[in-house]
């Protein structure tokens, strides 16, 4: 069917000694992932579990080596970006992409922003050109499916919503997928974690039938 490269941002396990600490944005993606194997052929799927294993932030001379032309660089310029060009790799291979992500503090993580701080990268995933005038940054992939798969404390995130003025997860995975090379994009949010009532668990029941009619979905495009 295609390549797919799923990335897990949360810094819980999928499941743990307490089962109120198991991660729900991790179990998600785990069923979405299932079910797609399910219902077609994955060529391929590559996982990252950047809330295990977080990537490095960028620093001063990472970005140095940015912009240093690739026959110049020096060797330890090319190992400061090995990361990066592994990262990049993964994503030029990828048909689509899954992103599950808590919502902390009102947005990502700290190491989801460090992957794509990673990725992001000029002459790699977008180009600059001034010619373009007052938008000159223009993706260089294309075609590629997104699923946002989210979790988070409190509910209403959505556009409409009661704290749709607090929501910058979702708005911000927008903005950055275009660099991804994203044309389409499907969400999924679980909410009301903290409140773990009744409105939680039919959140959660109702993030597992849309993962499985995306899913669905994937595989008729197919």
């Amino acid at each position: 069917m295609c390549v797919v490269l799923h990335i897990d941002a949360s810094v819980r396990a999928v499941s743990n000694d307490n089962p109120d600490h198991d991660s729900i944005s991790k179990k998600l993606a785990r069923l979405f992932i299932s079910e797609l194997k399910k219902q077609t052929h994955i060529d391929e799927c590559m996982y990252r579990d950047i809330g295990v294993t977080p990537p490095q932030f960028i620093t001063q001379d990472w970005i140095g080596a940015v912009f240093t032309a690739k026959a110049k660089r020096t060797a330890q310029q090319q190992q400061i970006l090995a990361q990066s060009d592994a990262y990049i790799a993964e994503l030029a291979k990828a048909d689509l992409i899954v992103i599950s992500s808590p919502m902390y503090n009102y947005g990502m993580p700290a190491q989801l922003k460090a992957w794509f701080d990673q990725i992001i990268r000029i002459n790699e995933t977008f180009d600059f050109d001034l010619t373009r005038g007052d938008k000159p940054l223009a993706p260089l992939m294309s075609g590629k499916t997104l699923v946002i798969i989210t979790s988070s404390g409190e509910f209403g995130f959505e556009k409409g919503g009661i704290n749709e003025a607090h929501s910058h997860l979702v708005p911000h995975l927008r903005t950055l997928s275009k660099y991804l090379g994203v044309d389409q994009i499907f969400e999924v949010a679980s909410e009301y974690q903290e409140f773990a009532d009744e409105r939680h668990a039919n959140s959660v029941n109702m993030a597992q039938q849309k993962l499985s009619a995306i899913a669905c979905v994937l595989t008729e495009k197919k």
